[in-house]
């Protein structure tokens, strides 16, 4: 296949993705990495979207179990993610590709305020988004976030890049025997209990029939892979 299977996607990184095996920050060479897998997508003409998590600097619903104010430590999370977009979009537009960050919490300095129209506008330029901030409110993770801006930009296709190579009934790092599943519905996914986005975000995609792919971002071309439409990873849809 030479004609990719989508003409705008988003895709959702969490934070860990960009911290590579330091346990901590961002990993320029993980972040040149993944940023060339994006480049390569681009340069095929798909329109690409990216929601950042921040989970490499602090997660909110961690750093709140640790005594920090829920609100506060959500807004802390979201500070994360605009670290980690402006790491991104260094690493993209040093292979040549054309670059915005948006954020939910005004930064007008570093980065432009969401403004759907804008975004989609960008996109239609040719231009790579960044978006970060989550939904600029307490209590939504990334996961909402991405299923929340993939409709508001009327994507065709939620790419959730992950370590594992699809959606288990069980921890395959932890289970041996755990069985991957190729497509399952997001009823399955919220019955079971299923470690793939968070319970809003599935529901989200549901109510809007959005279809979500998971494929393991650490395999080289992976992403590629699954925009030119190989039967990669787990599919969840209706």
């Amino acid at each position: 296949m030479s004609q990719p299977a989508f003409h705008r996607i988003l895709l959702k990184l969490s934070g860990e993705a960009l911290m590579g095996d330091q346990g901590f920050g961002v990993e320029p060479a993980v972040a040149h990495r993944i940023a060339s897998e994006i480049h390569e997508v681009h340069h095929l003409g798909v329109q690409v979207a990216i929601v950042v998590g921040g989970g490499n600097f602090i997660r909110g619903v961690a750093a709140s179990a640790s005594g920090i104010d829920r609100v506060v430590a959500d807004h802390m999370g979201m500070l994360a993610t605009i670290i980690n977009a402006l790491a991104l979009q260094d690493a993209l537009e040093k292979l040549g590709s054309a670059t915005r960050v948006v954020t939910a919490i005004e930064m007008r300095e570093v980065a432009e305020p969401f403004i759907r129209r804008r975004v989609i506008r960008h996109l239609e330029k040719g231009r790579i988004i960044v978006l970060a901030g989550g939904t600029g409110n307490p209590y939504f993770s990334t996961d909402t976030a991405a299923a929340l801006r993939a409709m508001e930009i009327k994507a065709e296709v939620i790419l959730k890049a992950t370590k594992v190579d699809g959606v288990y009934d069980a921890d395959p790092q932890k289970v041996p025997t755990a069985q991957r599943y190729d497509q399952i519905s997001y009823i399955d996914v919220l019955s079971r209990g299923l470690a793939v986005m968070d319970t809003t975000a599935i529901s989200m995609c549901m109510d809007n029939n959005l279809p979500i792919i998971v494929f393991n971002l650490k395999v080289p071309g992976n992403l590629k892979r699954v925009v030119l439409g190989e039967k990669l990873g787990s599919r969840v849809t209706r």
